[in-house]
């Protein structure tokens, strides 16, 4: 198929079809409004953790629920007191959603007390009207390096006790052998884990812990490697040649990372060394010796490869499942990366010139923008079109730049689309120039102009151009750059 036509077939054939699938937070809708939380949750069915209640599985960053201090893995008990019980699990987002209430009280717990109450506002907008958010994910393509989704997966390997046991009993924990006289990389791993049962707010006690925490690990040879073909070497490798590696998420980079390891459906025997990784917690608390959790990871590599730099890179992603776990083998993420300028402006989606509500507090509140104001030109660049031009519009700019981009840094993203693409570093001038081109109509491109691909020098205002009656107006913005990077096991 032709590469052109591949773009044919996206999602792009017109950009607020997506609105729909923008706001994965839980959200609530009555007549012409829509309202959310900002979280994600689950009703598990997990008798270690929050059997037949929601779990919340995602707090998405400048949410409500994120300035609420709800937390994942935090179990929902009651909402206005009254508690979640079974007979209303059928009817949970109305329940979760109490008729009348601008700011709804939560009853949550986790690993820190019983249960805490928490308080969240709701964020409502009228559904008419699309957001600098939604439209940073409409507009992704123009700034994919720094907006995008990912799926990527693990093979991890994570089992539990079959007791019925509420993990929230075990509120603090230690590690095994863990004196002065251990090595280096066990208490750098060790470190490492404590970080992240820290972040679910267990206690580290080394008097008398609820959970004992014994890591193992190793490297080496494969004693069953069957090498098929000598393998190329130097000038003579292609990438296309190379499937030895996989992309994952580096935390500590934040960013997807190449790594050396095979493909989830390598056998043992085309690997020439072999990586393990694997911790596991045993209960000091209500059965001594038992082991309540446990996971392991286990690589086929055909280069070496430092154990150190494999539990920096993977005990975070592995602590993932702790306590909620969704999969007992192969782990699969999500990671959602978006960067974009917030002027606290949201459009009218059936006029997109027209803005629909100002947020309070945003830089296009300060400035005096209001709603109702009409939007002549953003930088320079008309907005007299209505969505659907810009969608076309959207979708030949991306076609006709096809050749300025990078084809190096191809991947899928989250949604199967086989061909993103970052813009080639050494055509950025190139890139620019289309970017200024009035009749690309790239208007929108005003939410990625940090990025030195779109403007070269570097001053990150935006001029609005706006129509208040018989007024011509114009307001230079100082936008703030809103980054919301999430990763979740999908």
């Amino acid at each position: 198929m032709p590469y052109k036509n591949r773009y044919a077939t996206t999602k792009m054939k017109r950009i607020f079809l997506i609105i729909t699938v923008i706001f994965p937070s839980f959200a609530v809708q009555a007549q012409d409004t829509s309202c959310r939380y900002g979280f994600s949750y689950e009703i598990s069915n997990d008798p270690h953790w929050g059997k037949d209640r929601p779990v919340i599985t995602g707090v998405y960053p400048n949410s409500p629920a994120e300035r609420a201090g709800i937390q994942p893995y935090d179990i929902i008990d009651a909402v206005e007191g009254v508690p979640v019980t079974e007979n209303v699990l059928d009817d949970i987002h109305l329940f979760l959603n109490p008729e009348g209430k601008e700011i709804v009280e939560l009853t949550v717990r986790n690993f820190v007390s019983n249960e805490r109450r928490v308080k969240i506002r709701k964020e409502c907008r009228n559904i008419r009207s699309i957001s600098e958010d939604q439209l940073a994910t409409a507009f992704a393509l123009y700034a994919t390096e720094y907006t995008h989704e990912r799926l990527f997966s693990c093979p991890f390997t994570t089992t539990r006790t079959k007791d019925e046991i509420d993990f929230s009993v075990f509120r603090s924990f230690d590690f095994f052998d863990a004196g002065d006289d251990q090595p280096e990389l066990a208490k750098k791993i060790n470190d490492l884990i404590k970080k992240e049962l820290m972040k679910r707010n267990m206690i580290y006690d080394p008097v008398n812990p609820d959970l004992i925490i014994q890591i193992y690990y190793s490297f080496g040879k494969n004693p069953n490697y069957k090498p098929k073909t000598p393998r190329k070497s130097g000038r003579e490798a292609k990438p296309a040649d190379d499937h030895s590696y996989v992309y994952r998420y580096d935390m500590t980079r934040d960013r997807m990372t190449k790594f050396p390891f095979l493909p989830p459906d390598a056998v043992e025997t085309e690997a020439e060394y072999i990586l393990k990784l694997g911790f596991r917690l045993e209960d000091r608390k209500l059965e001594k010796g038992r082991v309540i959790w446990e996971c392991e990871a286990n690589e086929f590599l055909n280069e070496s490869y430092s154990l150190e730099n494999f539990a920096f890179t993977h005990i975070p992603l592995m602590c993932m499942q702790f306590p909620y776990m969704k999969y007992g083998r192969n782990v699969q993420f999500r990671l959602s990366r978006k960067k974009y300028n917030y002027t606290g402006i949201n459009y009218n989606i059936e006029d997109i010139s027209e803005i629909a509500s100002v947020d309070p507090h945003s830089p296009a509140a300060t400035a005096g923008i209001l709603p109702s104001d009409r939007i002549d030109a953003i930088e320079d660049r008309r907005m007299d079109r209505t969505s659907q031009q810009f969608t076309s519009a959207y979708r030949q700019f991306i076609f006709s730049t096809l050749k300025l981009r990078d084809e190096s840094t191809r991947f899928a993203d989250a949604n199967g689309f086989p061909d993103c693409m970052y813009w080639d570093e050494l055509k950025y001038p190139q890139v620019a120039k289309e970017f200024a081109n009035r009749k690309k109509l790239t208007a929108f491109s005003y939410l990625f102009k940090y990025a030195p691909f779109i403007n070269p020098a570097g001053n990150n205002t935006c001029t609005f151009r706006i129509r208040r009656e018989k007024e011509r107006l114009e307001f230079i913005l100082r936008p703030e750059i809103r980054t919301e990077n999430t990763i979740v096991v999908e």
